[in-house]
């Protein structure tokens, strides 16, 4: 069976994530509620679960699903009506944080991008949201990306960002403020080192000494929001600072016992599920289906990236995206991709033994089946300046498979993979009558190659960092 290509990978095997851990990059409350399938509250559990249709059906075109890829589109909620009260007055519904969490369960790794709340946009026209007068809908125009969710709900937003971005959107969790500081009180605050002490009157009254200390769910809750009162006041510092927290409440989830006992489990979601809304297809039972995929994956390959951006010609206070690092990034979440660095051996897969393969170990035959002459020998030189063998050229015998593919012989998979992986699109399937040539037909979805040339890894561009990075001691 054929899929989207993306490099396989061996992960290290330390620090790895529990069954619920994987979470805390997603806001922690996911995997943890999976869990819970086996405890006698999850029915409980289960009814304080919100849960909200998205209509997808009137998107239209859509970005296409890769097989055995999960995105999740995470939004912390800046409402204010009913416990958020206090966080004061603010009109309408924005997100205070946005990002796409992709779980790669093959490639035993996870992405979580930012999409800054700055950034000035094109936005698609969204319906009016039925029975809510505060959700008008709205016209295409140029705005600032949250405008999405205040217009047209959740509903809006999701269109906004596949449209934005490419990138298939399966399911949304959307938390408030109350919810994420019940996340952080269950586990008994979180561990962070604060490098400078930090005073800010509009997160909250926050105020913090430097150094090591744990935070609880209303000075973590001020932390992660707080603008002017730490480092230059923008919204990408705070980013920044918000990957950290998360990378350090991950480390405080599976360090512990927090996972080992049903009552903290329990604890812990009877805090979060009030606050937690999510798609009415991510139940409990497939929450837990994700959790258990992700179980293996270790915090270094966990990779927190902020879309490429800079000043907005117009506003020097608002973002536009980067180009081409912008699209190479989306391109990358599109297949699939996992932004880890690619820097371990591959282990062994059953199928060509154990090691990476060079591309100079690679011979491949090019053959063309898109009707573009001279197409093949094209990609003959762009697959020799990249240090592949070229066994030669020709036109399809035959019938022509819909997708570019990579085909392989026996002993030849990681041969394929390596290959597969330079292209912007390629599947990769079994055809034992190859030798050790591996054969690459190019279909009428032929898209290049990528775009930095590199397998694996963060895009030229654009800066990443993973969970281990969070700064927990000080000096």
């Amino acid at each position: 069976m054929s899929r989207k290509h993306s490099p396989a990978r061996a992960r290290s095997t330390s620090r790895k994530l529990s069954v619920g851990g994987w979470v805390a990059i997603i806001t922690t409350a996911l995997v943890i509620c999976g869990s819970l399938t086996a405890y006698a509250g999850y029915h409980n559990i289960s009814s304080n679960l919100n849960q909200e249709n998205v209509n997808t059906d009137k998107f239209g075109d859509r970005p296409t699903k890769v097989e055995g890829v999960t995105n999740i589109l995470v939004v912390g909620s800046d409402a204010r009506d009913g416990e958020n009260a206090d966080y004061g007055e603010a009109e309408g519904e924005r997100p205070d944080t946005l990002a796409i969490a992709q779980l790669l369960p093959e490639e035993k790794s996870a992405n979580l991008v930012n999409l800054p709340r700055d950034s000035i946009v094109a936005m698609p026209a969204c319906d009016p949201v039925e029975g809510k007068d505060n959700k008008p809908g709205q016209e295409a125009h140029t705005g600032m990306i949250g405008e999405a969710m205040n217009s047209g709900g959740m509903q809006c937003l999701w269109k906004t960002v596949e449209q934005l971005t490419g990138v298939h959107i399966d399911h949304f969790v959307s938390v408030d403020f109350t919810g994420f500081k019940g996340m952080v009180n269950s586990v008994g605050g979180v561990p962070m080192c604060i490098p400078e002490p930090v005073t800010d009157e509009k997160a909250g009254g926050l105020e913090l000494e430097a150094g090591k200390q744990t935070l609880n769910g209303e000075d973590a809750l001020g932390y992660v929001r707080s603008r002017k009162g730490q480092g230059d006041g923008s919204d990408l510092s705070r980013i920044k600072r918000q990957q950290d927290f998360m990378g350090a409440m991950l480390k405080k989830v599976t360090s512990g016992d927090m996972l080992t006992s049903p009552t903290n489990i329990n604890d812990f979601l009877a805090s979060v599920t009030e606050s937690l809304t999510t798609d009415d297809e991510l139940n409990l039972s497939t929450m837990s289906d994700l959790a258990i995929t992700m179980r293996e994956v270790s915090m270094d390959d966990i990779t927190f990236v902020t879309v490429p951006n800079g000043p907005h010609p117009n506003d020097p206070n608002r973002l536009q995206w980067s180009q081409p690092a912008a699209d190479e990034l989306f391109n990358a979440l599109a297949n699939g991709q996992s932004l880890a660095e690619d820097d371990k051996d591959s282990g062994g897969d059953g199928d060509g033994g154990g090691g990476s393969v060079e591309p100079q170990e690679v011979s491949a035959e090019v053959i063309n089946a898109t009707g573009i002459t001279g197409l093949a020998e094209e990609v003959s030189g762009g697959l020799r300046e990249r240090d592949f063998r070229v066994a030669g050229t020709g036109n399809p015998r035959g019938e022509v498979p819909d997708q570019t593919t990579v085909y392989y012989g026996d002993g030849q998979k990681k041969h394929a993979e390596a290959l597969a992986d330079e292209l912007s699109t390629a599947t990769v399937e079994s055809n034992p009558a190859l030798g050790e040539t591996v054969q690459l037909v190019l279909s009428s979805d032929w898209d290049g190659f990528q775009g930095s040339g590199d397998s694996g890894g963060v895009p030229d561009g654009v800066e990443g960092k993973t969970a281990s990075d969070a700064e927990v001691e000080c000096g």
